[in-house]
């Protein structure tokens, strides 16, 4: 019967002192966090002002009264960014694929997609939010859809802009010799790019997407600029009832709890992609 393995001695000197080294990073760190919060609350609370910033943002009664309308809004906030992400996406795939064709019969498909995130890259999300939901409506043409999917559709044409780049980043960085030995495996073009390239695409550039749809998530709070009642509106209307500005400082608690989970998705993505990378 086979005995355990024992660890030597020198095995166990260097796990005893890795554990003292974890131990006192943490308790440094602990303490480094402790003195600078306790700098930054005296410095804040000690402020000449302190009283009337609290009074006109930190005002628990009017924080509470406005919560159930600004979660109200939050829930479309939610709604639009399931379905720009989801869009943006989409349409930032389709640029990519076109942008990445070969051929000189395909010039005028690489220009126009070119064109478009050269555009829509360069311009200020607001100023298309404005011509999407203030300029198009006046137009007065048939079948006019609502101002809320005026505003998702300038935040998808604004961020698959972005989002073409990114995929079409990885799409190149796939190596050619991969594309010679699947099409000479007898795979036709679509075949491999769906089986070959767009796996490995997708995957090298999958932490800076996920970027994207992080700020993607605190841009839908611009819809409000053309009247649907967001998480921002809601405070809007609040803080005109009240005149204290304590309702945008709860919608803003709200929208950094919405990005945490993905914040956190981003992160851990980003750390096994570098972790793959380093091992291989």
């Amino acid at each position: 019967m086979d005995r355990p393995h024992l660890p030597s001695a020198a095995q166990r000197r260097r796990a005893a002192y890795r554990r003292r080294q974890t131990t006192r990073s943490v308790l440094v760190a602990a303490a480094s966090t402790a003195v600078l919060g306790t700098l930054l609350v005296v410095a804040v609370t000690g402020a000449p002002g302190w009283d009337r910033v609290r009074r006109s943002f930190l005002d628990p009664r009017i924080a509470r009264d406005a919560l159930p309308e600004v979660l109200v809004g939050l829930w479309l906030n939610v709604r639009l960014l399931a379905c720009c992400a989801v869009g943006a996406l989409l349409l930032g795939l389709l640029i990519a694929l076109l942008r990445t064709l070969r051929g000189p019969v395909f010039f005028p498909v690489r220009a126009l997609a070119a064109g478009y995130t050269y555009t829509f890259r360069g311009l200020p999300l607001i100023i298309v939010l404005y011509v999407l939901t203030l300029g198009v409506p006046g137009l007065r043409l048939q079948g006019m859809p609502p101002v809320l999917v005026l505003g998702g559709l300038a935040l998808v044409l604004t961020y698959g802009g972005y989002l073409a780049e990114v995929f079409r980043a990885g799409i190149e960085s796939v190596h050619p010799s991969q594309l010679a030995a699947a099409r000479s495996l007898g795979l036709t073009y679509r075949q491999t790019m769906r089986h070959v390239v767009l796996p490995q695409a997708v995957r090298r550039v999958a932490p800076p997407l996920l970027n994207d749809v992080v700020a993607l998530q605190k841009d839908v709070g611009l819809v409000s600029l053309a009247g649907p009642i967001d998480a921002v509106r809601a405070a809007q209307i609040a803080t005109a009832e009240t005149f204290n500005y304590t309702p945008y400082i709860v919608a803003g608690v709200l929208f950094v709890l919405l990005a945490i989970p993905l914040i956190a998705v981003t992160d851990g993505v980003t750390l096994r992609a570098a972790r793959r990378q380093s091992g291989g």
